[in-house]
């Protein structure tokens, strides 16, 4: 018999900014092999915090590098960066200005 026990990522998220201080969340998602970083923040959104706030184009090329932010220290794009199990911080671009969760100023600093 297997372990039918889901398996589960941690996603340890910056919330907040702008006006309010800033605070780290912590939200269990659901783990699959080969799912992204931004699998578990549309997870979180849908059904746990519709607030949290990031962007994401991944439909429309043209504005494509919308998701990028800090994940585990590294700048990346979320659509690419793998979703694992354990823990996984996740943060906004710390050269731009903050606006709100994970969501930066588009334009240059």
């Amino acid at each position: 018999m297997g372990d039918s026990t889901p398996q589960v990522a941690t996603l340890k998220v910056t919330r907040g900014g702008g006006e309010e201080p800033t605070k780290t969340v912590d939200y269990d998602v659901p783990f699959e092999p080969g799912a992204s970083v931004l699998d578990g923040l549309l997870w979180i959104r849908t059904h746990v915090e519709p607030s949290l706030a990031f962007r994401y184009s991944c439909i429309n090329a043209n504005v494509c590098r919308e998701c990028t932010m800090v994940i585990d220290g590294e700048t990346t794009y979320a659509c690419t960066a793998r979703l694992k199990q354990g823990v996984t911080e996740v943060g906004p671009l710390p050269t731009k200005r903050h606006i709100r969760d994970l969501v930066t100023d588009t334009l240059p600093p």
